[in-house]
């Protein structure tokens, strides 16, 4: 693992107890350039987490609750007439940060939802005919419930696919939870965290992952399991060409954190699930997420593995 990527991780740790491999998801996220989606019943830490990658990260970042009485304009800003200058102004959003956390995303309106799209995709908002860029890096970690509690409803199928992964933090186990309480006790662990990258250090670690060789045989590999998604009795809709290319994008970011320059199946295998648990919808009856991972895992089994010895060849 490359030594950037150490100290992030490790810094992370020190807040977030025994969820490691739910800290190297969302890193690998970042590294792609993607965004997060996390998933989970209230109060196990998905705030938290958020908060300390922007800490650690020394990313911007801004913070908005997604209460129903949220509008567009609260997320992408909008214009007003400024008296002084005798012109329109624009006044900037929450997007218009590095870091957007967007907690229970899924207790908004669709509406107000829908004003995330263009910002998650084309790093920019457009208000009034007018576009604004968004800062680089930009990135979204987005928490919601589970659909079924009171008051939320689901996410459109648009934006929803435009989560690079989704994510479960999930309850701590016994040791883990002891040590979470004795960290809480005098002081808030966030305050301790020190920042081990620049925003600029992101982005050339960003470009090295984006330049990492896959070759034509993991292409089609990838686009095998996304076609099997596409054609099985029991999902409704398959995966889209932008989760096949999430999916390249995260085998890319594992392949950078074992440090190797090309991309394997394994870098595939790791990263099948959370790329695309959100981007299937069953048939019929929604199915659990469990389910749904069950079936991925059973796709992912009846695709052919591509032979290893060749795919380092550029």
């Amino acid at each position: 693992m490359s030594n950037p990527s150490t100290q992030v991780l490790n810094e992370m740790k020190k807040v977030i107890n025994g969820k490691d491999d739910v800290i190297q998801k969302v890193w690998m996220t970042f590294l792609a350039g993607g965004h997060v989606l996390l998933e989970d019943l209230p109060g196990v830490g998905k705030t938290t987490l958020a908060k300390a990658f922007s800490r650690v990260v020394g990313l911007d970042s801004n913070r908005i609750q997604f209460t129903p009485d949220v509008v567009a304009s609260d997320v992408i800003g909008f214009t007003m007439f400024d008296k002084e200058k005798n012109e329109f102004v624009f006044k900037e959003g929450a997007v218009m940060c590095n870091l957007l956390l967007g907690d229970e995303i899924n207790r908004t309106s669709s509406r107000t939802q829908a004003a995330l799209l263009e910002a998650m995709q084309e790093k920019q908002v457009t208000v009034d005919g007018a576009t604004y860029p968004l800062p680089a890096p930009f990135h979204v970690i987005a928490t919601q419930n589970p659909y079924g509690t009171i008051g939320t409803q689901p996410l459109p199928s648009a934006q929803i696919d435009r989560f690079m992964t989704k994510l479960s933090v999930g309850y701590p186990d016994f040791e883990d939870q002891v040590d979470m309480l004795k960290n809480r006790q005098q002081a808030d662990p966030l305050s301790s965290l020190t920042q081990v990258l620049t925003k600029n250090e992101l982005l050339a670690l960003q470009h090295q992952v984006q330049n990492l060789f896959i070759h034509e045989e993991i292409l089609r590999y990838v686009t095998a399991l996304t076609e099997k998604t596409r054609n099985h009795p029991s999902i409704h809709q398959g995966i889209s060409p932008r989760g096949a290319l999430a999916l390249c994008q995260m085998a890319k970011a594992h392949a950078f954190l074992q440090q190797r320059d090309y991309v394997i199946p394994e870098d595939v295998h790791a990263v099948w699930l959370p790329t695309s648990r959100h981007r299937i919808v069953m048939s019929s009856v929604p199915g659990t997420e469990h389910e749904q991972d069950t079936l991925l895992e059973k796709l992912l089994q009846s695709v052919a593995t591509p032979d290893q010895a060749m795919l380092a060849t550029f």
